[in-house]
């Protein structure tokens, strides 16, 4: 039986994405990894192009699929991956962009302290939405 929990967090770099959907005792994992995962690349003086690879869409639309269910999300990771999860959401499924509560650049936490950190996160957050009578 799965249990749907309200609040997720996301890690992600161009390696992985780490899921984790949470309640304030449990928590359920979800790794996912791109077909074809990017090296760094070092941009030449004078070369066409940014030196960037171009983004693994199977890959981003398979962290979306991930969190459909959520209520909310938080976003995480090191480097620009995460914001190109946003794009991503923002140009093909616009309508889960009302639940990423933020975006923050962590740097390579272990799970337990990234649920932590998300639990902290939504614990001030949840503080600050309205409350329903």
């Amino acid at each position: 039986m799965t249990i749907h929990h309200f609040h997720a967090v996301i890690w992600i770099d161009h390696h992985e994405a780490r899921i984790f959907h949470f309640g304030p005792t449990d928590v359920e994992r979800l790794v996912l990894h791109p077909d074809h995962p990017t090296r760094h690349i070092h941009h030449k003086a004078n070369a066409l192009g940014s030196g960037h690879a171009a983004e693994d869409r199977n890959f981003l639309q398979a962290i979306v699929g991930a969190i459909t269910d959520c209520g909310t999300v938080l976003i995480t990771g090191p480097g620009n991956a995460k914001n190109a999860l946003v794009k991503h959401i923002d140009q093909h499924a616009p309508r889960l962009m009302k639940i990423v509560a933020g975006v923050e650049t962590v740097d390579h936490p272990s799970d337990p302290q990234l649920v932590a950190h998300a639990r902290h996160y939504f614990e001030a957050e949840d503080r600050m939405l309205p409350q329903r009578a």
